[in-house]
């Protein structure tokens, strides 16, 4: 197969890698997009708190940045990124339709959710099941609520969701690993506790929770913060640092540990919003692509040379040359 040469690859087609694309097309850049299927988010109704684009399907926003990018010089692929080389001028990664070659390399593969193992939560998530009260609480509004979870965790998002609705119930589907203090907190904001054991979730357009002791609950909706684990192992292949919740670490300009990598979006432990995957993807990108203007530059034998007041001159935002 020919050689297939760009200026960056971007792993991942979510908010993140689809800005980053957009931004880096914009520049010029020949640009690898590899689409690695249908968003996190695909089973969501609608996202919110989206910017001229409020309460649109996640598949409706992903089709929309597909086509923004058929004006600039990025090609889209479907498919995975298989694995990823390190080369003295750049990066080799190996995809479903052969090797592809770039000078530079931005993941934003997000993350994966690990779901509770209630049965019936998983056929539930997206509907009437929610990770994100920004992005879900709205539609919600002074809904019958649950809350699922325990300990600091439960404890919190139980404080947060009361804010879209004042009839919240915290599930700790048994013991619930909570402080007096906590326990406190709770019942001064309304919020009861329930600890009994859940066996199973029901209900189509509601959500009925089932505990092993018999009783039964009645919900409009339950909200629940899952684990969470690196969507794709290539970034730690490659010697990317994780942190000690194995998010990519990265600099404010979403540059990793390793020269010539980027990385943006939920897989950094970034917030996990649409917006703000998408901001961090064009933070990324400005970066990566200045690091090219200064190596281009340098290549030609100048430099960005600054004027005695150290503004005159200033080279574009974005990083170091890398």
């Amino acid at each position: 197969m020919p050689r297939q040469e760009y200026d960056a690859v971007v792993v991942g087609a979510g908010p993140a890698g689809l800005n980053a694309a957009l931004v880096l097309g914009g520049a010029r850049r020949r640009v690898l997009l590899l689409d690695g299927g249908p968003p996190r988010n695909e089973k969501a109704t609608a996202a919110h708190g989206v910017f001229t684009r409020d309460a649109s399907p996640p598949g409706t926003l992903k089709t929309l940045g597909l086509a923004d990018l058929t004006e600039y010089p990025v090609t889209v692929q479907p498919g995975v990124a298989r694995e990823a080389r390190a080369l003295p001028e750049g990066f080799a990664v190996r995809h479903d339709g052969g090797w592809a070659f770039a000078r530079r390399l931005l993941f934003a593969t997000g993350v994966r959710d690990v779901l509770p193992g209630v049965p019936g939560l998983r056929a539930r998530w997206g509907r009437t099941v929610h990770h994100c009260p920004y992005c879900d609480g709205w539609p919600n509004r002074e809904a019958a609520l649950g809350v699922l979870g325990s300990h600091q965790e439960g404890h919190h998002l139980a404080l947060s969701v009361r804010a879209w609705s004042g009839r919240v119930v915290l599930l700790t589907d048994g013991p619930d690993e909570l402080t007096e203090e906590q326990r406190e907190d709770l019942r001064r904001v309304g919020v009861p506790i329930h600890t009994a054991p859940i066996l199973r979730l029901e209900g189509r357009d509601d959500l009925r929770v089932r505990f092993r002791g018999g009783e039964r609950l009645h919900l409009d909706a339950l909200f629940l913060n899952p684990t969470q684990v690196q969507n794709s192992a290539l970034p730690a292949s490659l010697g990317c640092e994780l942190n000690e919740k194995s998010r990519v670490v990265v600099n404010e300009h979403g540059m990793t540990s390793v020269r010539g990598v980027w990385a943006a979006g939920d897989m950094t432990g970034a917030p996990q919003y649409v917006m703000s995957a998408a901001s961090a993807g064009m933070l990324a990108a400005v970066s990566l692509n200045t690091t090219l203007i200064h190596e281009n530059v340098r290549a030609l034998g100048a430099a960005f040379h600054k004027s005695p007041d150290g503004e005159i001159g200033k080279a574009p935002s974005g990083g170091e040359a890398s």
